[in-house]
């Protein structure tokens, strides 16, 4: 058997994921074989691999704007004790000016990488038969691409992890090998079917959104408001069709999928972080799995009776009694 970890995009809330994984390896003692992220799902997986769980919690529950943009879009204000986010004008035509191809830029993002994600990890994973893939958006080909550590150098792995984080506008484009990448969840947000293909007959898949929509949008105020309406439009309906995708796959190879949705709507904008809440939802992640996972057990259990099964076995015993 081939176990594989799925982590979706999702930015800030990939704290969530952290928690939920932490409760799979370490609770349950989940070993899993390929690892496959998008988005801040690729920033774990590398972490994850190895079981440096609290390594990661450390990362997750740490960082802030600054560590992530090198020049940060957005401006964020407390109004009625309420976390309001807006544009930084200023921040934004100063980008324009330099001739930059986004709204803000992450090299911050990218140094965090190279820092956390270090040369020695990644040859580690290599000699423990572990494989890590990270999706990116190749938008010169119009493609998706999975980029294993099975398949390229440390430093090209590193990249590709970037890549795959930048959700642009707002942050930087990546450009390689005469081709420029983005945020992989643009075309596969959840891959599932990815991992089928790669030989996987177990799949744990975290999925950073709820299961059902829960909210309605607030009515856009602005040309960039808009903007964040229609990526997060796309992005739900990315989402629905990975996992019906995936599901399909499973079904047909007869492949045990688990899927781990958030219980609630974490945030409204995943591009913000903020510590405090990243913390929270590190230890809600980890509640949701175990509470889950005691969900899945007693669908199996045997000695787990339903009411009308009870009910059924005292008729049974008091007939024999008579």
């Amino acid at each position: 058997m081939k176990k594989a970890l799925v982590i979706s995009g999702g930015g800030s809330k990939g704290a969530f994921a952290g928690g939920v994984a932490q409760y799979l390896m370490k609770k349950e003692n989940r070993d899993y074989d390929l690892f496959v992220g998008t988005s801040t799902g690729s920033l774990m997986v590398s972490h994850l691999a190895l079981g440096m769980l609290d390594e990661l919690k450390v990362l997750y529950t740490n960082v802030n704007q600054d560590t992530i943009f090198s020049n940060n879009p957005f401006n964020i204000k407390k109004v009625a004790g309420e976390k309001v986010i807006s544009i930084s004008h200023f921040n934004t035509l100063w980008n324009l000016i330099l001739g930059r191809k986004t709204f803000g830029e992450s090299k911050n993002l990218k140094s965090l990488i190279k820092n956390n994600v270090t040369k020695e990890m990644y040859n580690k994973i290599r000699e423990n038969n572990k494989e890590v893939v990270v999706t990116v958006s190749n938008l010169t080909a119009n493609q998706i691409e999975y980029k294993s550590s099975n398949d390229c150098t440390y430093e090209d792995f590193t990249d590709w992890i970037w890549g795959s984080c930048n959700y642009i506008p707002f942050m930087s484009l990546l450009e390689k090998d005469h081709c420029q990448y983005a945020d992989g969840g643009f075309g596969s947000l959840v891959p599932i079917r990815e991992a089928i293909l790669r030989g996987a007959t177990e799949i744990d898949a975290i999925i950073l959104e709820t299961e059902v929509s829960q909210i309605n949008k607030v009515p856009s105020k602005n040309p960039f408001s808009l903007l964040f309406t229609v990526f997060d439009f796309m992005l739900t309906h990315v989402e629905r069709h990975n996992i019906t995708i995936g599901k399909l796959a499973a079904n047909n190879k007869n492949v045990k999928l688990n899927l781990y949705y958030t219980p609630t709507v974490l945030t409204t904008n995943s591009l913000v972080f903020d510590q405090k809440l990243m913390r929270k939802w590190w230890k809600s992640g980890f509640r949701y799995a175990k509470s889950k996972r005691e969900e899945l057990m007693s669908e199996f259990r045997p000695d787990v009776l339903t009411d009308k099964e009870i009910e059924e076995g005292i008729e049974d015993v008091e007939k024999l009694n008579l």
